[in-house]
């Protein structure tokens, strides 16, 4: 890997230090994390990057489309429950600690699901939202959903909850990108709040995020680090973890290995160690007993159920990026520059609009509640106590009332305003659990841009096209498929 100067490799983000070396001597997922740029992709990169300065905001910076992981992050968010049963009946262990470390192992479980190599997911544009729902083993039921809330600075908030299970989550991720010479930063803001609904006196689970720094963009190897600290904190059981994503040495570590202290009333109880792409361990402080507490070897994710987006809304992710993942899947990188281009376009021709008549974005599905925290426009506080009923409030705040039989919905009319359909030339149906958009012919670079100029802003009734929720049942897994 590429060597940072001093300067650059000494700076601290956000006052959060990360020991430089793990202390593992195998570059554990090394192959996964690393990219090869061919001579197109190289010089388009050295083109960008011949325009950076140290410390420059890298939302400014339009990226080209190769780096692009072919979702948006919206859905990336999805990661973080793709292992519930890791959770599932934490409410119903009398043991605080045990409770704590149910939820602390269901965290880390997420950050093993990525494509190989340096990706980013795509941007989302403000009021752009994305949900799927979850049906489990048992037959329980889980629901997801995301929205863009805001722009400068980029917000994204989202919501999980699955009544039966008793597991209500909420959220939002503030990413600020910088440059720092050699490397790309990600310093990810923002917290997750996990509430276990039969354990109210647990209050909230509250978790920050590790920073994502892209490596050797210049020069060196390219590759992908998380690091830095993440911290679980459980205020009213004065439990916490301060967990060290650290980064690999400059001569001697591993990559993606992590270790830090559990500690309850200040004192140490236990650690975790590992790495956040296989094997994660515990050892507990009193028995010196070492214990895997996840195994990301072999684990298998629960498949996400997401409407075809044919019945998707303009506004919903993947019909808003539909043609860009095709051009993606398809490698048409100037395809995907612009698919990109035609959406971020009409944004910006939708904010211009708005400005003129003096008017704002409204949020559809979230309100601030303070600075950057978000909430759902749902009373999370008091959900019914019976869990049909807390079922029914859940489902119908994020699909809406609906007839599928009919087709009829009678959820209120979208407060957002919604953009001409972008999807109108391809749909697909999610049929299977690695799905892939319907075949078709990709645009050219040359007729997207024609699309562009002809493109309407004009906004449609904002009146909710989904006939409600997906039957229950896998219809779609990771879009992006296993790494190979």
């Amino acid at each position: 890997m590429g060597l940072l100067n001093h300067g650059m490799e000494s700076l601290s983000i956000k006052g959060r230090r990360s020991s430089n070396a793990s202390s593992a001597h195998e570059e554990v997922g090394e192959g996964d994390d690393t990219s090869q740029l061919d001579k197109e992709e190289g010089n388009v990169l050295m083109t960008i990057i011949s325009q950076l300065r140290p410390g420059m905001d890298l939302t400014k910076i339009a990226l080209p489309t190769f780096v692009l992981e072919p979702r948006s992050l919206l859905e990336r968010v999805t990661d973080f429950f793709s292992h519930p049963e890791l959770v599932f009946g934490a409410g119903k262990i009398d043991d605080p600690m045990e409770r704590f470390m149910k939820v602390m192992t269901m965290y880390l479980s997420g950050w093993h699901i990525k494509p190989k190599g340096v990706k980013k997911p795509y941007n989302p544009v403000i009021c752009e939202f994305y949900r799927c729902s979850y049906t489990y083993e048992d037959g329980s039921q889980g629901y997801y959903l995301a929205e863009q809330v805001s722009h400068h600075p980029p917000i994204s908030a989202f919501f999980y909850c699955s009544p039966k299970n008793n597991i209500l989550v909420t959220g939002e991720l503030v990413p600020k990108s910088k440059f720092l010479g050699n490397s790309a930063a990600t310093i990810m803001e923002g917290e997750d709040r996990i509430r276990l609904l039969d354990r109210p006196e647990d209050g909230e689970y509250c978790i920050s995020m590790p920073n994502t720094y892209a490596r050797g963009i210049m020069f060196g190897k390219l590759v992908l680090e998380l690091c830095e600290m993440s911290s679980i904190v459980c205020a009213k059981n004065d439990i916490r973890a301060d967990i060290d994503f650290k980064a690999k040495g400059w001569i001697s570590g591993g990559y993606n290995a992590i270790a830090g202290p559990v500690k309850h009333k200040r004192q140490t109880v236990g650690e975790v160690t590992g790495h956040w792409n296989s094997v994660i361990e515990y050892t507990d402080a009193a028995t010196h007993k070492r214990s895997v507490i996840f195994d990301a070897n072999g684990a298998k994710s629960v498949p996400k159920s997401v409407l075809p987006e044919s019945e998707q809304e303009p506004q919903e992710s993947r019909r808003l990026w539909a043609n860009l993942t095709t051009a993606i899947k398809s490698g048409d990188m100037h395809g995907a520059t612009a698919e990109k281009n035609i959406v971020e376009e009409r944004q910006r021709d939708l904010a211009r609009k708005r400005e003129a008549e003096g008017k704002s974005h409204e949020l559809r599905f979230f309100k601030n509640v303070g600075g950057n925290k978000y909430m759902p426009k749902l009373d999370v506080d008091n959900l019914p106590k019976d869990q049909a009923e807390m079922e029914k409030v859940i489902r119908s705040f994020v699909y809406g009332s609906a007839d599928k039989a009919s087709g009829a919905s009678s959820s209120p009319p979208a407060s957002a305003p919604m953009v001409a359909d972008p999807s109108s030339r391809s749909s697909r149906s999610d049929s299977s659990p690695q799905s892939t958009l319907a075949p078709g012919g990709v645009a050219s670079a040359s007729s997207s841009v024609s699309n562009l100029s002809n493109a309407s802003t004009a906004e449609p009734p904002a009146i909710p096209t989904a006939p409600g929720p997906p039957a229950p049942g896998p219809k779609a897994d990771h879009p992006i498929g296993p790494a190979v």
